[in-house]
């Protein structure tokens, strides 16, 4: 699904609003969760999951090209954690399992 798709699908479901205007919600809520990683902080969306920045620190690495050994940076990386009613929904038989 595409950011197009999503747009598309609020605009079905909310028929008060247009086109326009769920593109603006969906920019929105995008621009948000983009914002607070941006702060260093995490965003969860109840029933869905959350995202936080994970910290990468400072490794050797090699160059593929000549095997030389590079430094590579520390940076920090976005990582989405699903929440448990996707996992559920996704891995239906280990809810029965339990």
């Amino acid at each position: 699904m595409t950011k197009a798709d999503l747009i598309e699908k609020l605009a079905e479901k909310a028929p008060q609003l247009s086109r326009r205007q769920a593109e603006l919600v969906v920019n929105t809520i995008f621009d948000s969760i983009r914002d607070s990683l941006k702060r260093g902080e995490k965003t969860e969306i109840r029933g869905f999951g959350s995202f936080r920045l994970r910290h990468r620190q400072t490794k050797e690495g090699r160059n593929p090209k000549t095997g030389e050994a590079v430094s590579v940076p520390e940076k920090r990386m976005p990582f989405f954690k699903a929440g448990k009613e996707i996992k559920e929904l996704l891995n239906p038989e280990e809810k029965a399992a339990l």
